[in-house]
């Protein structure tokens, strides 16, 4: 039988923090879901690791060759067979009632496309760095211009990695997914992308924590990343049925700044402690 919710967690070269990944998902309270693991041609012990659980839960599939991230993320999703998924980096983590919270908010309104739920950022040995991150002006229920327009706002991503996201996959059929184009900018993309579909619910409790680490975008990003993520505020402030105004336009350009400050202070701090 179809359950109500997949999570797939697509990995490559993932072995230092996949066991506990899954471990976090295999200990939730709500228990009516499947686990779909995506090895990407790993070369490390990722596939192994993943084949040592024997929940009937867990099914592991494997990339005939590499495939590039976004492409990955992408059929990961696609492997799934729930009407409502979750996508988990391989290093990031659900906290224990994620599944439980999140899949009653969907189940209960039909009019939502997307919820997402505040994160901890993490170190490499799963210490808090930064408590209850993210969803600033979005808490509760929101629509597309409400979404569209903190975003712009932020001039950032206020919503956080996939972790912290559950959404519909009928919403994630009708968008064009992860685009290769945009990988820095791949989770706030999607999310805005989804809510064309429906509304957009803001959680104010913490049920998932995102890993800072040397290999994370997120954490450790390039100045070519930063021109991608303009380019998309861009292509934002002129997104139909948006209502972006000159004052949001504004405050972007104020907040951008500080945000690429706070995430390299994190991130900093992060690698000290892992040091």
């Amino acid at each position: 039988m179809t359950p109500p919710v997949s999570v797939c967690i697509p990995v490559y070269r993932g072995e230092e923090h996949l066991a506990v990944a899954i471990e976090s998902v295999l200990a939730q309270t709500f228990t009516d879901f499947e686990l779909v693991v995506l090895d990407n041609c790993s070369p490390d012990r990722s596939g192994e690791i993943a084949a040592s659980y024997r929940d009937p839960r867990l099914r592991i599939e494997t990339n005939p060759e590499v495939l590039p991230l976004t492409e990955n993320w992408n059929t990961a999703v696609r492997l799934t067979r729930a009407p409502l998924v979750k996508l988990l980096c391989d290093d990031d983590l659900l906290h224990p009632r994620c599944l439980e919270l999140q899949a009653a908010a969907l189940r209960d309104d039909p009019g939502l496309a997307v919820v997402a739920s505040r994160q901890h950022l993490i170190d490499r040995d799963g210490r808090i760095v930064v408590p209850a991150r993210f969803l600033r002006g979005l808490l509760g229920p929101r629509t597309r211009s409400e979404v569209v327009r903190r975003v712009v706002r932020a001039g950032a991503n206020p919503v956080g990695q996939t972790a912290g996201v559950t959404f519909r996959r009928s919403a994630f059929d009708a968008t064009d997914g992860f685009v290769a184009e945009k990988t820095f900018v791949g989770d706030i993309d999607l999310i805005v992308a989804l809510t064309a579909s429906g509304g957009f619910l803001g959680q104010r409790e913490s049920l998932a924590a995102a890993r800072l680490v040397p290999t994370s975008a997120f954490a450790f990003a390039r100045p070519q990343d930063f021109a991608v993520q303009k380019a998309f505020l861009r292509e934002l402030r002129r997104a139909p049925g948006g209502r972006v105004r000159r004052l949001d336009v504004i405050a972007g350009d104020v907040a951008g700044p500080v945000a690429r400050l706070r995430r390299a202070a994190g991130s900093r701090l992060a690698a000290h402690r892992g040091a």
